[in-house]
């Protein structure tokens, strides 16, 4: 039985594989992506390289369009 933290790290880890090959993706676009996987916005910006406050503004963005 795996622990929470291996469940993180695997989550971050597949969510991390998701979006290598978007590499010069936008950081909406990765959040698009990784949404799929129910992400919270500080394992996004882990995965994206980023704050967690460029996350939150990300997503802001897509829900007006």
């Amino acid at each position: 039985m795996k622990n929470k933290d291996e469940e993180n790290t695997i989550r971050l880890m597949l969510g991390y594989i998701c979006v290598s090959k978007e590499a010069e993706a936008s950081l909406p676009r990765k959040i698009q992506i990784l949404d799929r996987f129910s992400l919270k916005d500080s394992e996004i910006s882990k995965i994206c390289a980023c704050s967690s406050q460029s996350v939150a503004n990300a997503r802001q963005s897509l829900k007006k369009h």
